[in-house]
């Protein structure tokens, strides 16, 4: 046993400048740190991330509840396994039961729940990831990426209403090539909207290129070109991610095209991005409905054997919002943000229903993410923050750590063509 000897909180700032938490877990000698990241576009039902509305960072603060939350619940959390990351979650909930920890925020558990996973890497001399596979039970395998190209929504001030366009290297068969591929469609992009009179040099939130344009599907365009003119077709595919809650008034979704407002009904914004799988290599979408649509996740269930469909705001990485989606077989993919469950244990018990139930699973990073590489996560380049995970998955794979899963990540998906 490793036994939580010493935990420190302070205040930090994330990629966008914002206040955050940083955690250090001390197990005897050896320790570890870990900086709580958040994101722009938030569900209603994830962990909150709560700031101290006083004059400090115009509001924005976290130093009030580092500081309630370290007189009132720290002491008690000393001498627990920090491997044990099912009990240090059951402490944690003991203080703050509320379901999106709404006491203290959830920005301070997932902190010290990911430090004290690193110390526990570190007191075993031995990779993080491994400690994760020995929970899990499971053998590492380097990821598929999914990286943003084009951003909008609101990771780039409602550029588009669509929040990103990714690039999905399938026919790459290393990691190596997947980056360079992607790298290829990015300028390629860049490329074609500099000739188009838009300044490519703009850079959203996540660090994918972004301009104003007329429409979600004139940004499709350019990235699918993008795709032909890198002389990848076929082997480079297109997710989105559609934020479709961002997009919701109550009871209609509100778009905006060639500068005009047009009001649709779920069943018509569905069916406006599901024609698009037969105009552009499109295999995944995220967020295809707003979190409570009911009707809008229904009418997605007809895409379900054809691409992958992820949950976001809809299961926000809570395990029991993810049962009733797969009961009601409405997607076939979540994606998986620690700082959405609160603590380590619980986006990992969130992962192994996906896992049992053959839903795909996509480890992703927040807009307002840090420089630390321990998420090995589906974000973006050409931004430091991000980059330090590409390379951490570069440095895996030079080292033989796992072998490069490919498109064998898609196997949930029953009939897609690619």
């Amino acid at each position: 046993m490793s036994a939580i000897t010493k935990i420190d909180l302070w205040q930090v700032l994330d990629s966008r400048g914002m206040p955050t938490v940083a955690a250090r877990v001390s197990l005897g000698d050896k320790s570890a740190n870990a900086i709580a990241p958040s994101g722009a576009s938030t569900g209603a039902h994830e962990a909150l991330f709560l700031r101290d509305n006083k004059e400090s960072y115009a509001g924005n603060s976290v130093t009030e509840a580092i500081t309630l939350f370290s007189k009132e619940v720290l002491p008690n959390l000393i001498g627990i396994n920090g491997d044990d990351f099912s009990e240090l979650d059951k402490n944690l909930r003991k203080y703050d039961p509320s379901r999106t920890f709404s006491k203290y925020g959830g920005h301070i558990p997932v902190a010290i729940t990911l430090a004290a996973w690193l110390a526990t890497a570190n007191k075993n001399n031995t990779e993080p990831f491994l400690i994760i596979a020995q929970h899990l039970n499971s053998t590492p395998t380097l990821p598929l990426p999914m990286v943003n190209i084009f951003s909008g929504g609101a990771h780039a001030g409602g550029a588009i209403d669509l929040q990103d366009i990714l690039a999905v290297p399938v026919g790459a068969t290393s990691i190596e090539e997947a980056m360079e591929w992607v790298w290829k469609v990015r300028e390629t992009t860049k490329s074609l909207l500099s000739k188009s009179g838009h300044d490519q040099s703009l850079v959203a939130d996540e660090g994918g290129i972004t301009a104003r344009l007329q429409s979600d599907e004139q940004a499709l365009e350019f990235v699918s070109d993008g795709i032909v003119k890198a002389g990848l077709s076929g082997k480079v595919a297109i997710a989105l991610d559609i934020a479709a809650t961002q997009l919701f008034q109550g009871d209609h979704y509100q778009i905006h095209e060639s500068g005009n407002i047009k009001k649709l009904s779920s069943a018509q914004f569905v069916s406006r991005w599901g024609k698009w799988l037969d105009l552009y290599p499109i295999i995944s979408v995220e967020d295809g409905a707003a979190e409570d649509d009911n009707d809008g996740w229904k009418e997605q269930r007809e895409y379900c054997d054809r691409i992958q469909i992820i949950g976001d705001d809809r299961y926000a990485t809570q395990n029991d919002r993810l049962i009733s989606g797969i009961a009601n077989s409405e997607a076939n993919c979540i994606l998986i943000k620690p700082n959405q469950a609160g603590t380590l244990h619980s986006a990992l018990t969130a992962l192994t229903t996906a896992k049992g139930s053959n839903w795909g699973t996509v480890v992703s990073a927040r807009s307002g993410d840090t420089e630390e590489n321990w998420l090995v996560d589906l974000a973006v380049t050409h931004r430091s923050e991000r980059s330090a995970k590409w390379n951490r998955l570069l440095e895996l794979s030079h080292f033989g750590t796992a072998p490069y899963i490919g498109k064998a990540a898609l196997t949930h998906i029953k009939n897609l063509n690619i």
